[in-house]
């Protein structure tokens, strides 16, 4: 590293970022800033929400909220000024303190009437990315819904529901591809089927009269490499296959060690099965040649689809994977050999990197491209419902609950309580409630009487540590959803803060 460049110091915003970049990187960082989200109500539970995404830099937010701070916000809403803000516009007083965060973010609040909106001006929504609506009357919500579900360019719309110690989420949205999943699965390192370059270089070892020291530092996909070519050149090309044939396999890597404490064949034991454990397309990422966007793709269509094309066509040719990456795993080596292992398998990435350009239909941003070859391996296109959906199936509903009795029983519950016109509901008129969303004589889950307690007794309460921990679930989502990183939850995101515990129904 040269003088000059060892004194450059990074920036504000990335010294101020810096850990949150290391998670998604500057592409999911500049995602995150280029987003304008709409927040429906500016409660307590809205504003956690929020301190979550202004504080790691989302663009832009505005609170949509025409009602005045009364005296139950000043008590459970950490932004709001105490009785100091009593009376005053709840959007206008949230919106103020939250830009106190983080000065890079522009806030702003709309004091318009949501009724309003949706009868004179549905266009209004399509200034946002996403769309947050916590604790919205019923019929409204539905509105709402139905609104941004008919229309996919509309934005995705993330619902928020709780009543004292128990809250769910759930996000709206039509597709949703990933590239940058995160998967814990790493790429092929296709010791089974070695490139040109790689057999090349481990075939010119000499293993027999190496130095002891050296020998110990031989990289352990090399020793496979080398190992399996000479066990498919005596046995007519074709790799270990039995029991009793991996099983001298493996006894032949211990047997070319020259030191018993050689770290590195034991490793190399350790990664046989890469040997005889055949390297191709993972059938997840096949499944999505399948995908009805590649058959009518066009100029308009979205790049990832454009990309999942080609990956589809390159699958298609020897040696019929996907292509390299220039990833390695940690493994015993000294530097000068793991150096230069990386640079075979870097040479050869690029190589194929230019293969499957080639292979594009629609020109695609390079960065976009480097990005969806290094990831190609956890590869994602969710495809989701409309809010609601569930609810309105109630075989399907009962289904859920059965599978998931915990969660299924307060999602019933909390499902129930949107039903009820009452302010002060009874566990009675909630029961009735949950029964008539099921399929008839379907018995409810033991479950519900503890929910349904809950929501009886506090049906209309916005806690602070409710409001704090749906604030950090539902602002991870949102961030998932934004940034196109992380596999976001596609279901209802059930929590109960009385027994702290969270689900999936």
């Amino acid at each position: 590293m040269s003088t000059d460049s060892a004194q450059v110091q990074p920036d504000n915003k990335t010294r101020r970022y810096d850990r949150q970049l290391r998670l998604w990187a500057a592409s999911g960082q500049t995602a995150l800033e280029n987003a304008r989200l709409l927040v429906i109500s500016g409660s307590a539970t809205s504003t956690s929400i929020l301190k979550n995404l202004v504080l790691p830099g989302v663009g832009h937010f505005t609170i949509l909220d025409s009602t005045p701070v009364t005296a139950r916000d000043a008590g459970n809403n950490f932004f709001l000024e105490g009785t100091s803000s009593i009376g005053k516009s709840r959007a206008q007083e949230a919106v103020r303190l939250l830009l106190e965060l983080n000065d890079g973010v522009e806030g702003q609040a709309d004091t318009s009437n949501l009724e309003h909106i949706l009868d004179s001006n549905p266009s209004y929504f399509s200034a946002f990315t996403l769309v947050i609506a916590h604790n919205l009357e019923p019929k409204l919500l539905e509105r709402l819904s139905a609104l941004l579900w008919a229309d996919d360019t509309l934005p995705m719309l993330v619902v928020v529901t709780s009543a004292g110690f128990l809250g769910e989420f759930y996000i709206q949205f039509h597709e949703h591809p990933i590239i940058e999943s995160h998967s814990e699965n790493t790429p092929s390192l296709r010791i089974d089927k070695a490139f040109p370059a790689l057999q090349e270089y481990a075939s010119s070892l000499d293993f027999a009269n190496m130095d002891p020291t050296e020998h110990g530092h031989i990289t352990y996909v090399v020793i496979l490499v080398r190992a399996l070519a000479d066990w498919k050149a005596a046995h007519d090309g074709k790799p270990p296959q039995t029991y009793e044939e991996k099983k001298l396999f493996k006894e032949g890597l211990q047997s070319m060690k020259v030191k018993f404490d050689e770290e590195n064949f034991d490793e190399a034991e350790a990664q046989a099965y890469r040997c005889w454990t055949e390297t191709k397309v993972p059938s997840d990422i096949s499944a999505l040649f399948q995908d009805p966007q590649l058959g009518t793709l066009s100029s308009t269509s979205p790049p990832f689809f454009h990309l999942l094309d080609a990956l589809r066509k390159f699958s298609l040719e020897p040696p019929h994977t996907l292509p390299l990456t220039s990833s390695l795993p940690d493994m015993k080596a000294n530097t000068t050999n793991y150096i230069e292992l990386q640079k075979l398998y870097k040479a050869r990435a690029e190589e194929e990197k230019e293969k499957f350009k080639s292979l594009l239909s629609h020109p695609v941003d390079d960065a976009l491209i480097d990005s969806f070859v290094k990831n190609a391996h956890g590869l994602k296109v969710l495809r989701g419902k409309q809010y609601g959906t569930l609810d309105k199936d109630p075989a399907a509903l009962a289904s859920a609950i059965l599978a998931s009795p915990k969660a299924g029983a307060t999602h019933l519950a909390l499902s129930a309580l949107a039903r009820v016109s009452s302010s002060s509901p009874t566990e009675e008129e909630l029961t009735a409630a949950a029964q008539a969303l099921l399929p008839p004589g379907t018995e409810l889950p033991e479950e519900f009487e503890n929910a349904v307690g809950e929501i009886a007794r506090s049906p209309t309460a916005d806690l602070p540590n409710t409001a704090a921990f749906l604030g950090g679930l539902v602002a991870q989502e949102v961030i998932k959803m934004i940034t196109k990183q992380y596999v976001p939850i596609e279901s209802y995101c059930v929590i109960d803060l009385v027994e702290t515990w969270t689900g999936i129904i």
